[in-house]
């Protein structure tokens, strides 16, 4: 029953004094809630998350941790309440020349979490201010070392800079940056003038680049299909003289062969019996159907002096004929030629 009462007290009280202690490492950027330095009431309870600094007559002790925990009234005293939350701190607004000498206004929020709880209790008087000062002068350090567009386009490195820089500073005081981030860049009006009318002047050179790009483009595209209409216009010219002449080769071949197979037919028609006879007779039609057209192709007509001796001429062509046969060594078909001539001879004067 003492336990039970003593543990209801001690628990009532330390409700009691997180009620009505003040806070703590109050700065003028930031009030964080914690919990207020409770009494030793033998018994405590201590949070989740938190760490309390105990000391023994004025010398530090050791660190309570959560849960249910023991002291020795009188001698132990809790001197320090850490927070191991992930902390948020509004870095205020401050004033910042970039290396163009261009005055900023930037502001940020800086994340911090406690890692040793005995550094920060003994390591600083106040690590959240400290934390926030640093912060502060590390930001105007790395701004002046950049210029203003690089600000803009570089907030990330900028960002990774400053919390490199805060952790090797805070290193002793058991204080973890975390990440820092920018709100807002404040310029001057007239430099955000100069800004805006760079921007339109930027945009408008991009518009005429682009717009002189596609006039090139296009310019290539008409030079290029007219290139390939002349090329194909060409290689179909090529093609159809090919044609043609492949066309006009197969006809004279055809035409040299169909002449070489009449005359090898007359030859052979020649050698036969009475092949003279027919020859004289093919020869007489032609030489009157040649006759009879003199009149109709032209008006000049030439004649031989003999026109109406027909049985002349025949006798004439198979003169011709019987001369260009004796080349050959069948001498015996050539008399018989001869004699098939004359036989010709005489019966074109019976006719007449």
């Amino acid at each position: 029953m003492m336990l039970r009462t003593l543990c209801r007290a001690g628990g009532a009280l330390l409700q009691q004094t997180q009620r009505t202690a003040p806070r703590l490492w109050v700065t003028p950027a930031q009030q964080r809630w914690a919990s207020s330095l409770p009494m030793n009431t033998v018994i405590l309870f201590v949070p989740q998350q938190e760490a309390w600094v105990v000391e023994r007559m004025g010398r530090f002790h050791r660190i309570l941790e959560p849960g249910l925990n023991f002291l020795i009234p009188l001698l132990d005293r809790i001197r320090y309440v850490q927070s191991l939350k992930e902390i948020v701190i509004d870095v205020p607004e401050q004033s910042a020349v970039s290396l163009d000498n261009v005055t900023l206004q930037i502001d940020g929020v800086l994340y911090l979490r406690i890692l040793d709880p005995f550094k920060a209790s003994y390591g600083v008087e106040d690590p959240e201010y400290a934390v926030t000062q640093l912060a502060q002068t590390t930001m105007r350090s790395e701004l002046g070392k950049l210029t203003l567009d690089k600000v803009f386009r570089e907030r990330e490195s900028l960002n990774s800079n400053i919390v490199h820089s805060i952790n090797q500073a805070s290193d002793e005081w058991g204080i973890r940056c975390l990440r820092y981030e920018i709100k807002d860049i404040h310029v001057p009006p007239r430099v955000k003038e100069s800004m805006q009318m760079q921007v339109e002047a930027e945009r408008k050179k991009r518009a005429t680049v682009l717009e002189s790009e596609g006039t090139r483009e296009a310019a290539i595209n008409v030079a290029e299909g007219r290139k390939q209409a002349q090329i194909l216009a060409s290689e179909g010219e090529k093609a159809e003289q090919i044609n043609q002449a492949a066309g006009e080769a197969q006809a004279i071949w055809a035409k040299a062969e169909a002449k070489a197979k009449a005359i090898r037919l007359l030859s052979e028609a020649l050698t036969e019996q009475n092949g003279n006879a027919a020859a004289s007779l093919s020869v007489a039609e032609q030489y009157v159907s040649a006759f009879s057209n003199l009149a109709k192709e032209s008006n000049t007509i030439l004649l031989p002096s003999n026109t109406g001796d027909i049985s002349g001429m025949v006798t004439q062509a198979m003169t011709i004929y019987s001369t260009l046969a004796k080349t050959s060594p069948a001498v015996a078909k050539t008399e018989a030629v001869e004699e098939k001539s004359e036989e010709l001879q005489n019966q074109s004067e019976s006719i007449q």
